[in-house]
């Protein structure tokens, strides 16, 4: 799954091109290393998300194409935020 969709599937970042624009601006990386939007999302990935004043670190523990709002937070753990 692509970066963009699963920060927004997982409710990360509310929409999609928020997702997208913030890649782009080098806000996101994905294992240190800064992540294209197209970035595909594997098991195991440490993404970190740098926006407002707060970094978030989190790891991901599933990838689903569809999550509810209750298990939205079931495809990360975060590790630092």
């Amino acid at each position: 799954m692509r970066l963009d969709k699963y920060l927004k599937v997982t409710r990360l970042i509310k929409r999609r091109t928020i997702a997208n624009e913030a890649c782009d601006a080098g806000k996101i990386s994905v294992n240190g290393k800064i992540a294209r939007a197209s970035y595909d999302v594997k098991v195991d990935d440490i993404i970190e998300i740098n926006l407002g004043m707060k970094p978030l670190k989190v790891k991901v523990t599933n990838v689903t194409e569809y999550a509810t709002k209750e298990n939205a937070a079931d495809n990360y753990i975060v590790v630092e935020g």
